[in-house]
């Protein structure tokens, strides 16, 4: 990594994880393979930050740790890169567990629990797969028919005009976004 940290994809030990490191691979690494509208792609790191706001409306009381986890949701991608779910299942499990060793190390470096429980799976995914059509549909091309049929509903009372940042600009951004949640983290 750029931070001279030396990360074991195969053992990831979360004492080599950094969050510059995270911060600076997810804001290169592009949604939709980069086939969106825009000077830039939409990345991994602006879509992290859209999940996490999704997160706080559809539960205004979610504690700091699980919006945490909510904006660390894909951060296993900034090693990995990003794949469409449908590659992972035909990837296997052996990719799966892959994935969720590089989770448990991230958690556990920002002091989350290493498994998050089944319900904040399912909140976070609810707002992974929002996030997904407002960018289906605002960037990829997608009528909104066709992003309800393959993506699903968008939240009730929550909409969005997506603009894709440029790189440092994204990367900024979560920096910041991490910091805020982290300090607050820090006095819970």
């Amino acid at each position: 990594m750029l931070s001279g940290r030396r990360l074991d994809l195969l053992d990831p030990a979360a004492i080599d994880i950094e969050i510059d490191d995270i911060a600076l691979g997810l804001s290169r690494v592009a949604r939709w393979n980069g086939q969106t509208t825009g000077e830039h792609g939409f990345s991994v790191a602006q879509h992290s930050l859209v999940v996490e706001d999704i997160c706080g409306h559809l539960d205004p009381h979610l504690p700091v740790s699980w919006r945490m986890a909510a904006l660390l949701h894909d951060a296993s991608e900034y090693v990995i890169g990003d794949m469409i779910s449908p590659f992972k299942t035909a990837l296997g499990l052996d990719y799966k567990r892959f994935e969720a060793s590089l989770e448990q190390a991230v958690h556990i470096r920002f002091g989350l629990p290493a498994r998050m429980p089944p319900q904040m799976k399912t909140l976070i995914k609810r707002a992974d797969r929002a996030c997904a059509y407002f960018e289906a549909t605002q960037l990829a091309g997608f009528s909104d028919a066709e992003a309800r049929q393959y993506i699903g509903e968008p939240p009730k009372g929550y909409s969005l005009i997506l603009t894709p940042l440029a790189e440092a600009e994204v990367r900024r951004l979560f920096i910041r976004r991490f910091n805020e949640l982290n300090a607050k983290l820090v006095r819970e």
